[in-house]
């Protein structure tokens, strides 16, 4: 999938008081938790996810997959991306870090998506447009930058 084809939806980032090794193992492992869910199989399903379980090498990496996305690329500490398809859209969710500051990280996570036809149009406004796409990564970056935080790594 050709990511800088998809509309970009939205950036949020954090300041996380770690290295980037610390917050790259954080990063995945928070992915996993929070992808791994039953409540999340169960949404996989319901929405027609390509990507519905577990699979693929771990740490995360090229290849690797979790209900909702799989990894398209991956480049330890600097980027993740994260690619998904469904009945209602195409999209990418790309995690970006770089220092800032010594034992800094900036972590970012850039969505990009395309909604096709009405029913693309109705989740669209139901996830996008509420604002439960933005409150949903808000809280997986916070918990990223408590669990690298917490680390004391």
């Amino acid at each position: 999938m050709d990511i800088a084809v998809l509309p970009r939806i939205d950036e949020h980032e954090t300041v996380v008081a770690a290295e980037g090794g610390v917050v790259w193992h954080a990063l995945g492992e928070t992915l996993e938790r929070s992808f791994g869910r039953p409540r999340s199989a169960r949404y996989a399903r319901l929405v027609g996810v390509a990507d519905r379980a577990v699979s693929g090498p771990r740490p995360l990496s090229r290849g690797s997959a979790f209900p909702g996305f799989r990894v398209a690329d991956a480049v330890p500490e600097r980027e993740l991306v994260l690619v998904g398809r469904h009945h209602f859209s195409t999209y990418a969710l790309v995690f970006r870090m770089e220092t800032a500051g010594i034992g800094r990280t900036l972590l970012r996570a850039e969505t990009r998506a395309r909604f096709p036809g009405p029913g693309g149009a109705l989740y669209r406004l139901l996830v996008i447009g509420t604002g439960a796409h933005a409150l949903l990564t808000g809280r997986l970056l916070a918990t990223v930058r408590r669990r690298a935080e917490g680390s004391g790594g």
